[in-house]
């Protein structure tokens, strides 16, 4: 298993939490995603390597932003 970790900026509620794991367990290969609500920390833990710009985009899709690095 592959794990990418990233922050996720504007998440305020379970809902919040539900959208994103949602988007991003969309992406192929995608196993787990583990998102913690008061740090914005997300954990994508994948089969094969998930490009950042496809992280982004589900993140996005979802209503939030992914913070910069």
């Amino acid at each position: 298993m592959i794990e990418a970790n990233y922050t996720v900026t504007g998440m305020t509620c379970d809902h919040c939490v539900r959208s994103v794991t949602e988007e991003i367990t969309k992406i192929g290969s995608v196993a787990d995603v583990r998102v913690d609500l008061p740090t914005g920390a997300v954990t994508v833990r994948s089969a094969e390597p998930v490009s950042a710009a496809d992280v982004r985009e589900a993140i996005e899709e979802a209503g939030y932003e992914l913070a910069a690095d």
